[in-house]
């Protein structure tokens, strides 16, 4: 491989490094090759290269990228080591939490299983733009104390306590620092810019023995909201004196276009051209119907084009500015308007409320026993109270909250010999239960997982319905997961699904630590945020239109740019909407309303179709 001056640079480099650059500069490709050489300039035997990154979808990526990396020798590529930062944290902790005073065994508690913890506390208080500052500071203080609680008597440590644990251990302990600078003499830190202040206390005490490679894009740092900070790359600096390179100028993702061109000038605000090269701007009448007509025929030009080229393995993004597009887009590709094709397609979405939807499934695979009914009722409730994730809606609480004093009443009337009043809840949910209960079932996990699905979606309960179509965003029944494996093995060893909860439950606290996860492929749906780290073929970026009555805007949701007003266009809105445009390698098509057109392009350019 012929290296650039600025590739030599990080090659000759001894001690940190601090390399920074904007989309498709070659970074992580670069930081892939300087692992290998130091790997080859002896490791010892027990040594390995450790790569963090914060995505799942960005490690499937660079263990890609070694794979293929051909001037790498296989036994130089196996002692790179790639995992998420969340993994990394926790396997540290799991080994040596107890010198904080831990329980020896400690067990992850999933964002799920967190939601469902804590939504006593939530629900004590009001909404949350009802609350005053004062109740806000008190609410989270209550929060934190009941995380704190759970992890220390409990031993259950929810995802936002990792870095914050392991930064105590690394700072209190020379001799583990020691020990994994030994383990990991070389660590690669990807998305540097995107570390909170627990995750920057960890790199500092690893910096101390180990020697660092921060990968960062200045200009990338979308999560200032949960604890980024702009001063990072300057605290790095100064703590650490490392050789820095450059190379915001190299763009190998998207070459011989304009698209990370307009995704610098969109972030400065400053257009350089009317036309560019990969960029296409299009807008459609403000109204649902047509909005998404001009959607789907978008897609199916974009995707006949890239069936076409014969690529194997195409890519097609869209991107949507919030969590209920997504799933507003995805139902429509599903199930179109009359006379449009529905359109094959994967959606990213947040899994809280899906996993929690198959626990209730998994469950219903398992025998019915003397609490089946019991414990089916627990799990509609804990769906209620976990799916909406840290921000659950007070209507979620108080249904859980009416669904378990519903059946308490319930269980009275049936144990007295009484009638159930036809008007109670329990009604419909029982019916939806039973009938689920009566599903025949095969050994087949996808089949018999349909068929449950199937029966509580046919059944009179309409929260049950609800629950059946959360359920269809779930994919790890597919041929050759090892969910299907398990679920089938035990089948075969008891004769039905004995322990499918369970099994299922461990499937989704794997999955999170997965780096077998395969790069998407197809056309995929998902929130601009989680396109982070990402690339594809091409990227459609669909925002939402503004609400009119009597020919003045009433509302304007699922904008780019909140309410697409110009006072809200900040540099959150500008980072974000650079890096969903460049996570294209060939055209970046962007669909915007008519009359009222995203405020991040200028109305004075004749930019917008």
């Amino acid at each position: 491989m012929k290296l650039s001056k600025k590739q030599e640079q990080i090659f000759t480099a001894d001690g940190h490094l601090l390399v920074t650059g904007g989309p498709g500069s070659g970074k992580t490709t670069i930081s892939i090759l300087k692992a290998a050489q130091v790997g080859e300039a002896g490791l010892q035997q027990s040594q390995e290269i450790l790569f963090l990154s914060f995505a799942r979808a960005t490690i499937s990526r660079v263990i890609e990228a070694i794979e293929n990396e051909h001037d790498i020798p296989p036994a130089i590529k196996r002692r790179i080591h790639v995992e998420t930062y969340h993994s990394f944290f926790w396997r540290l902790l799991n080994a040596h939490g107890y010198l904080l005073g831990l329980p020896h065994s400690l067990t992850i508690l999933t964002p799920p299983g967190e939601a469902i913890a804590l939504s006593t506390i939530r629900n004590s208080f009001a909404a949350e733009k009802k609350l005053t500052p004062e109740q806000k500071v008190d609410k989270q203080a209550q929060v934190q104390q009941e995380r704190e609680r759970l992890a220390r008597t409990e031993g259950r440590v929810c995802f936002d306590l990792f870095a914050r644990y392991v930064a105590n251990l690394l700072e209190r302990s020379d001799r583990l620092r020691k020990l994994i600078a030994i383990r990991y003499p070389l660590i690669v830190l990807d998305e540097f810019q995107d570390t909170n202040a627990d995750q920057w206390r960890v790199v500092r005490q690893l910096g101390k023995e180990a020697t660092l490679i921060a990968l960062a894009d200045p200009e990338q740092r979308i999560y200032d909201w949960i604890g980024a900070d702009p001063a990072r790359l300057d605290q790095f600096r100064g703590e650490f004196k490392p050789t820095e390179v450059d190379m915001q100028g190299d763009n190998h993702r998207s070459n011989g276009t304009d698209i990370l061109l307009f995704g610098n000038d969109v972030l400065k605000a400053k257009f350089t051209k009317n036309e560019y090269i990969g960029i296409e701007i299009k807008t459609y009448p403000a109204n649902e119907n047509q909005a998404y007509s001009m959607l789907m025929t978008t897609t199916y030009a974009i995707r006949k084009r890239l069936l076409a080229s014969k690529q194997q393995g195409w890519s097609l993004a869209v991107l949507v500015p919030t969590k209920k597009m997504v799933r507003l887009v995805s139902d429509v590709f599903r199930e179109p308007p009359e006379k449009l094709t529905p359109i094959h397609h994967a959606a990213s979405i947040d899994l809280e409320a899906a996993i929690l939807a198959a626990e209730i499934v998994s469950y219903l695979l398992q025998p019915p026993s003397l609490f089946h009914l019991e414990g089916f009722i627990d799990l509609i409730c804990n769906y209620f109270r976990g799916k909406g994730g840290d921000k659950p809606s007070k209507t979620d609480l108080e249904t859980a909250d009416s669904i378990g004093k519903s059946f308490m009443k319930y269980q009275e009337k049936m144990s007295a010999g009484k009638a159930v009043p036809a008007n109670s809840i329990m009604v419909a949910m029982v019916a939806s239960y039973e009938a689920a209960c009566a599903a025949v079932l095969t050994g087949d996990p996808e089949k018999d997982w349909a068929s449950i699905r199937k029966a509580l979606n046919g059944g009179p309960c309409a929260r049950l319905k609800s629950i059946a179509i959360e359920v269809r965003n779930i994919r790890l029944l597919e041929r050759g997961t090892e969910l299907r494996r398990e679920l089938s093995q035990n089948w075969r060893d008891f004769g039905g699904y004995k322990d499918a909860l369970a099994i299922t439950q461990q499937a989704f606290v794997r999955e999170h630590f997965s780096t077998q996860s395969k790069p998407e492929e197809g056309v995929i749906v998902m929130n601009m945020h989680k396109a982070k780290g990402k690339q594809f073929d091409e990227v459609i970026i669909f925002e939402g239109w503004p609400k009119y009555f009597k020919k003045e805007i009433v509302a304007n949701p699922d904008r780019i740019v909140r309410g697409n007003d110009r006072k809200n266009a900040d540099s959150q809105s500008k980072q974000n909407m650079r890096v969903s445009i460049t996570r294209s390698k060939k055209t970046t098509t962007i669909l915007t309303p008519n009359k009222d057109p995203c405020v991040l392009f200028p109305k004075d350019r004749p930019l917008v179709n």
